[in-house]
């Protein structure tokens, strides 16, 4: 299973093409956010931000980037062209946005990297994760990122092989042009295929292959009112 298989790094992000390898598992370059952000010059004038963002530690932010009133971003940051950053955004440390994005209201990123065009709107919880191309969640998606039990998380591929990533924090791997519906949880570990789609309200963990729908059904009932 290469990165390869699910998205391919656009141009925006060439300043760190050289971390992440189309040949390298999507876990393996997970690991590679941090470094690569560490060896970074953060060395670009900041852009002015309004009053009420908080901007704490190395953070770049592309002159095109639209900042609204309230956001906090923490260091190390990299967002790049034409990202619109919305009210209540929390970028919490080692974060990588490419061109066009949306990171929406009261949305939560952590050691992620999101590639060109990914549109997380309404309160999403993105950590440990990263979102290809395209890829879109609606409102309410979480990415969980830690076991239960705490263990390492692993990945079960096709064929029955198992693959301890050696990672104990690990979100979602999301193809481009992936898509995942309203109020989902993605399991430690979720593995989306490039054009996949989730449907609203599903708890999905695994690996969906490309162009492919998760969805559950739930058994609705109804009742009369007695008052």
């Amino acid at each position: 299973m290469k990165a390869s298989d699910f998205f391919a790094l656009p141009a925006s992000l060439a300043p760190f093409s050289a971390a992440f390898l189309p040949d390298a598992t999507p876990w393996d370059w997970l690991k590679q956010i941090a470094p690569v952000l560490a060896a970074h010059h953060f060395d670009q004038p900041m852009l002015k931000v309004p009053r009420g963002v908080h901007v704490e530690g190395f953070v770049y932010l592309h002159p095109t980037v639209t900042l609204p009133h309230t956001a906090t971003i923490i260091g190390p940051a990299w967002i790049g062209a034409d990202t619109e950053i919305r009210p209540g955004a929390f970028i919490r440390g080692n974060v990588i946005v490419g061109e066009h994005c949306v990171l929406g209201n009261a949305c939560e990123f952590k050691n992620c990297l999101l590639m060109n065009r990914v549109q997380t709107p309404h309160f999403n919880y993105v950590g440990d994760s990263i979102l290809g191309n395209g890829a879109h969640f609606g409102a309410g998606v979480i990415c969980s990122n830690v076991r239960l039990d705490q263990k390492h998380v692993t990945i079960a591929l096709p064929g029955g092989v198992v693959v301890d990533t050696g990672l104990k924090k690990f979100g979602a791997i999301v193809g481009d042009f992936a898509e995942v519906g309203c109020n989902a949880v993605l399991q430690p570990g979720t593995m989306l295929g490039p054009r996949s789609l989730v449907m609203p309200l599903t708890a999905f963990g695994g690996v969906l292959p490309p162009a492919t729908i998760a969805h559950s059904r739930q058994q609705l009932s109804t009742l009369p009112r007695r008052d």
